[in-house]
């Protein structure tokens, strides 16, 4: 008889032990972040509950803890062809399909706790945008329980200052990651998966739109236009930033990001104090609505590649530099390739300047330059999803 394929492998424990003091290095010299221990951990497994703040969030969590740590990942990592062969065999992160229902995932989870697995995860399934907590769905609260491990709560702070999610740059700040709670199993059973729930946002949630602390670099605002696209002086619109000063194209309002993560206006008065402000403005606006107001209103224009992902496999290139509008009620690209938001079934923001778009049974991927923002895409896909199901009081609108 065939032995039984197990998750967990010798390796990922000698790959982790040999590459974790380089990578504790690293994070320490790039974000000088205080990567504090997990000393109660002992030989226990957990599931590990993180806020996401920076691209490296993966590597703080396995800095506290001994031994490997198994990640749930988005498809993306793992349709990268040899790349991602090499990082399964490595460290064997769990994949989920991102913004869809993935039983897969779920019996991959069961599977790596009942092998003895230690689980990582971000429950807000993406790294924020304005420094706050993003929206965690409820349907966690069904794989924790399923789970029944110890629920180590992972909290970092600092990491929205340090490295925003739309700039390329690492300012010179601090940083702090730890466990701050652990909930044992008997504890979270006998919450309700409401009670729960609460418990898990209100652990996670963090708000950096307060001038607690100073991150300096000569280039604070680069890049803010993959983050902002309405104005509030002139509606939507496009931006550029240069800097730590961030313009609109439309009507020419100069805005300054400061080393305290604070907005400045640049010879006027601006509305808003923290990029957070600004964040969710733009998501009342699209809020506010209909689908009518979005055909009339919403007209945008970019460049990007295009390419088809065969998910969990390899991506394959279609066209470069391809024109790409963003309507009210649709994504065009090119001349002939039009997502009808009605047969599609989802629209996701991954990095800085791609967006995933799932439609009918084929996925796929804008690849836009550095100044590209997907955000829009998203924002307005799910605002338009949730009116045409009856939630028009629904604010989700993707991330």
């Amino acid at each position: 008889m065939k032995k039984k394929e197990t998750w967990l492998k010798y390796r990922h424990r000698v790959v982790t032990a040999v590459l974790r003091p380089f990578f504790k290095a690293y994070c320490k010299f790039k974000y000088h972040i205080d990567m504090v221990p997990f000393k109660e951990q002992g030989d226990r497994q957990y599931l590990v509950l993180m806020n996401h703040q920076t691209g490296f969030d993966q590597f703080f969590i396995a800095a506290s803890f001994k031994g490997p740590i198994y990640y749930i990942a988005t498809e993306d990592i793992f349709s990268l062809g040899f790349l991602s062969r090499a990082l399964s065999w490595l460290v064997a992160p769990i994949p989920i399909k991102k913004q869809t229902m993935d039983i897969q995932a779920v019996k991959n989870c069961l599977k790596v706790a009942k092998e003895g697995g230690t689980i990582a995860l971000a429950p807000e399934g993406n790294r924020t945008y304005s420094g706050k907590t993003e929206y965690i769905k409820p349907g966690i609260i069904s794989l924790i329980k399923k789970l029944k491990l110890p629920i180590a709560i992972y909290r970092i702070e600092g990491g929205y200052g340090t490295m925003p999610r739309w700039s390329d740059v690492v300012r010179k700040g601090k940083m702090k990651s730890y466990v701050s709670r652990v909930i044992e199993p008997e504890e979270a059973k006998a919450m309700s998966n409401d009670e729960l729930y609460e418990v898990i946002c209100n652990e996670l949630y963090v708000d950096e739109a307060v001038a607690d602390a100073e991150y300096h670099h000569k280039n604070l605002a680069e890049y803010m236009e993959r983050m902002v696209y309405i104005c509030p002086t002139c509606g939507f619109s496009t931006f550029e930033s240069h800097g730590d000063i961030v313009e609109c194209k439309k009507c020419g309002i100069k805005v300054r990001y400061l080393p305290t993560k604070e907005l400045e206006g640049i010879g006027k008065e601006f509305p808003f104090k923290f990029a957070k402000n600004w964040y969710e403005y733009q998501n009342d606006t699209i809020n506010s609505m209909t689908i009518e107001d979005m055909k009339d209103k919403i007209d945008y224009t970019d460049k990007a590649g295009l390419w088809e992902v065969e998910v969990y496999k390899n991506k394959y290139k279609i066209a470069d530099n391809q024109v790409i509008t963003l309507k009210g009620d649709k994504i065009t690209v090119g001349d002939n390739l039009v997502f009808d938001f009605e047969e599609t079934d989802a629209v996701t923001m991954l990095g800085k300047n791609k967006v995933n778009i799932y439609y009918k049974d084929k996925v796929y991927q804008l690849k836009g330059n550095e100044r590209f923002n997907g955000l829009k895409y998203v924002n307005v896909f799910n605002r338009y999803k949730n009116i045409r199901e009856g939630n028009e009081n629904v604010k989700f609108l993707g991330l």
